[in-house]
């Protein structure tokens, strides 16, 4: 028996939470996706959904990590499995919905077919990364595989370290291993992908960095601080956070790049979204009524 379940993606600032709460207030529960919100103490800079939201529908995988906590896609996929199944033996419709492209990839088509970590292999990298700094870890994978390298921030050592594991014990790039193109067996989705024009996107990515300042953003980082924040925490390399590890800049220019920052990111995460082909349906998120159609199609029941 397959899982019928709905996806909801798209760029940062898209609006997947104002559709949320307008279509799938009934007859829902969410699974984040979105690979920030499973921090706690990182509300308003990962835009976690606000009290009315988490009352009006039922959340899982939201603050669910300390910040200096790793938070695999492997995690998550395991932990979006198991709530899927609990979701539908309680008469309800899983919606995984967020902005991280790789959780869904993952989830939807199935794990690249890397080879299982050797646990040799694994201290002998941990070993070379403790001697000369995640600096030069980052160094090297650049030069055995740059794609992997231009994806993986120089700070998520987790993922760098990974790399770099799957290069000494096998000689190929990371970046090299195929990804099936093709839905999991075990599971029916429908994927709605979400999309603007980007100029209006870009006009709200900047009206919500704004809106995050003002709403308490440099408190937000400062309570994280005398947490005893580090930018090498994997919660601290996120947009939004990192940029106040930046010496030297002001607050203007801390949320200049922010938005410079957001921007790029939502252009990667279209590329990457793209990529997923003829299975997801775009629509604009004011398209309410053809969302609808297309869940009613589907045969995804909504109260």
């Amino acid at each position: 028996m397959k899982h019928k379940l709905v996806v909801l993606f798209g760029p940062t600032a898209v609006g997947k939470t104002a559709l949320t709460r307008s279509l799938f207030s009934s007859g829902f529960e969410i699974i984040n996706s979105d690979s920030i919100q499973v921090y706690e103490y990182l509300d308003i800079g990962s835009a976690k959904p606000d009290a009315s939201l988490l009352s009006l529908i039922p959340h899982h995988l939201i603050s669910i990590r300390k910040p200096w906590q790793q938070y695999t896609v492997g995690d998550y996929c395991k932990d979006a499995d198991r709530l899927c199944s609990e979701i539908a033996d309680r008469g309800r419709v899983p919606l995984l919905t967020g902005g991280t492209a790789y959780y869904f990839r993952q989830f939807l088509f199935g794990p690249a077919s890397t080879p299982e970590a050797d646990p040799d292999v694994r201290k002998s990298v941990a070993d070379l990364i403790q001697e000369n700094g995640r600096i030069w870890a980052h160094e090297e994978l650049m030069k055995v595989d740059p794609v992997s390298a231009d994806r993986i921030n120089v700070n998520d050592v987790y993922r760098v370290s990974r790399a770099l594991e799957v290069y000494y014990q096998t000689g190929r790039p990371l970046s090299s291993f195929a990804v099936s193109k093709t839905v999991r067996e075990d599971i029916d989705p429908v994927v709605i992908g979400l999309e603007r024009d980007k100029s209006e996107l870009d006009g709200r990515i900047a009206e919500r960095v704004e809106l995050m300042f003002s709403c308490g953003l440099e408190k937000e980082i400062e309570m994280l601080m005398q947490m005893g924040a580090e930018s090498t925490w994997p919660a601290m390399q996120a947009i939004g956070y990192k940029e106040f590890f930046i010496p030297g800049l002001t607050k203007d220019e801390i949320k200049e790049k922010i938005i410079t920052s957001s921007r790029q990111y939502a252009k990667r995460q279209m590329t990457f979204f793209r990529s997923f082909g003829p299975l997801v349906s775009w629509f604009h998120p004011e398209d309410e009524e053809g969302i609808r159609n297309l869940l009613s199609e589907r045969g995804i029941y909504r109260n």
